[in-house]
């Protein structure tokens, strides 16, 4: 498996959000730019997963600039925007009878990766 060749990276491990919703926000700003997809995760509906998803592509902003000082951000676009699944806790739910229902209380691993758009 050959490693891609991107301008930066940033990921959050073991972020205590369900992958399947994460994915829906994920979807919306793939392949947008950067200050657009800010905007996009800024007024979004799910607030607590458009916090994480902004605050790991501010991550990997910051490390496109320290990696090359002279990138122009506003060229900057998600070139690759993973949320995997991670581990599960697994909790109990009383049920009828004596029984239990078994809760699975779901992690996600996001990764962003950024490069930059030639010929804007």
């Amino acid at each position: 498996m050959e490693k891609e060749n991107y301008l930066s990276e940033a990921s959050a491990r073991y972020v205590r959000m369900s992958p399947r919703k994460g994915r829906l926000v994920a979807d919306l700003i793939r392949n947008r730019l950067v200050g657009e997809a800010l905007t996009i995760l800024k007024f979004n509906e799910r607030k607590k997963i458009s916090g994480i998803i902004e605050k790991v592509l501010r991550s990997a902003i910051a490390n496109a600039q320290q990696k090359s000082p002279n990138v122009d951000v506003d060229n900057l676009y998600i070139a690759k925007i993973q949320i995997e699944q991670g581990p599960a806790m697994k909790r109990i739910r009383p049920a009828p009878q004596g029984r239990a229902y078994r809760i699975l209380k779901r992690m996600s691993h996001v990764k962003i990766c950024l490069d930059e758009k030639k010929g804007r």
